[in-house]
């Protein structure tokens, strides 16, 4: 019987609903954002799902990456094994599908009312869901237990200040946690947390980071070559998942790094697609001469820069980076992976807002492969510093990617885990 928890809850949904549709049509109109269509997530018009298998619902680009590490290793020992994956955003969706589409079936993720999900959990009946990073729904964790069917949330993770909201209505959540029945945390930490919430300990393991696993994407760019020779044997700064408020320091730093000398040529990917305009704008405005990857250009010689506005480039360009700048982290947004440039050897610099990454970022700069900044004049004087010692900057990078190896290994104990959990069911 659902708890009083959860009929709140579904009264708050249900009664905001159809408040929320039109109003977040209005805005995303407004601002340029793109959603899942809300048919898409009323699982109405289902791909077919095969039955009996896995059901591994992922939010945003950087979940749907460490379904698709999941997948692969699952396939590897599973080959038969059926996989579906949901995501939450749009271009979550996007990515899973240009990613997995050709090999398991991709939907939206549902909403998170009894039909909808219910629906998805008819069609595919699986034989668990697992849930990728802290993405927890109740109606989803209600009905999956209804059914019998275990939940397991992977690369688990809660922030100090995700545990203290939560703490201020433990009495309503504790009954929505119950349906967990794995949780593998990133770290002691994470585990720790989760444990404070009222999840069982036993239900609790530390299998690591799946992030770490991650290789170097070696498929070519079609750009690479071009902007090579518009750099002319400049550095290059990949600035990339810039925010709003980044773009523009990360601008004026390389301005003033040119002020004694040559500056670097700035490689910019803003992590949102609805602010790509915004940023063509803006570094039209600053005077810098530039190409859109979405226009099919490329950097003429002696160019500025080169926008990245497409989705799904951003972790091969940084093989081209001299340094790299992660956005998210000049303000106070929580950071983004900086393991991606890592794992190319490439030295990082971010802003302190890194609490999303905080525990990968305290290896990194411990090992000195990463560098945290408070200001865009901070910033400058980072990159000034390996700029002008490229063996400094080399050293630093080589250390940032021995972080990335010596924490490999999450994603097999993962799916050691999940199997057990399906066995035991």
């Amino acid at each position: 019987m659902p708890s009083s928890s959860l009929w709140l809850y579904r009264l708050l949904v249900t009664g905001l609903l159809p408040l929320a549709i039109p109003l977040l049509k209005v805005r995303d109109s407004l601002g340029g954002k793109r959603r899942p269509a809300f048919a898409e997530r009323l699982a109405r018009n289902l791909p077919p799902l095969p039955r009996d298998g896995i059901w591994l619902q992922a939010v945003s680009v950087g979940e749907v990456e460490i379904a698709r590490r999941l997948v692969g290793e699952i396939r590897q020992r599973a080959p038969d094994l059926p996989l579906v994956v949901s995501a939450t955003t749009a271009t979550g969706l996007d990515l899973a599908r240009r990613t997995l589409g050709d090999n398991l079936p991709v939907f939206a993720c549902p909403l998170d009312v009894p039909g909808p999900v219910g629906r998805v959990l008819e069609a595919a009946r699986p034989r668990a869901v697992v849930l990728v990073e802290t993405e927890l729904w109740p109606e989803m964790l209600h009905q999956a237990a209804r059914n019998g069917v275990p939940v397991a949330v992977v690369n688990a993770r809660l922030s100090e200040g995700s545990v203290a909201r939560y703490r201020k209505v433990g009495r309503l959540l504790r009954p929505l946690f119950e349906p967990l029945a794995l949780v593998l945390a990133r770290s002691d930490a994470d585990a720790e947390r989760f444990a404070s919430l009222g999840v069982p300990t036993d239900r609790i393991s530390v299998t690591g980071n799946v992030k770490y696993d991650l290789e170097a994407d070696r498929r070519p760019l079609e750009w690479a070559e071009a902007v090579q020779s518009a750099v002319g044997g400049r550095p290059i700064l990949v600035a990339g998942s810039t925010m709003d408020g980044e773009e523009a320091l990360v601008i004026e730093s390389v301005k003033r790094l040119g002020e004694g000398g040559e500056a670097p040529f700035l490689i910019l990917a803003p992590r949102h697609p609805e602010r790509f305009d915004t940023v063509a704008r803006l570094l039209s405005d600053r005077g810098l001469v530039f190409a859109r990857r979405s226009a099919g250009e490329v950097p003429r010689e002696g160019a500025d820069a080169f926008l990245i506005d497409t989705i799904g480039e951003l972790a091969r360009a940084y093989r081209l980076a001299t340094v790299a700048f992660i956005g998210g982290s000049l303000v106070p947004t929580g950071g983004h992976n900086p393991l991606e440039p890592a794992v190319w050897g490439v030295p990082v610099v971010s802003g302190i807002h890194v609490h999303n990454f905080s525990e990968v970022y305290a290896e990194m700069t411990a090992a000195g492969g990463a560098r945290l900044v408070a200001s865009g004049e901070e910033l400058t004087v980072v990159v000034a510093a390996w700029l002008d010692d490229l063996d400094l900057a080399t050293a630093a990078g080589a250390a940032g990617r021995e972080v990335v190896v010596r924490n490999r290994g999450a994603t097999g104990r993962t799916v050691s885990a999940l199997f057990e959990l399906i066995e035991r069911a």
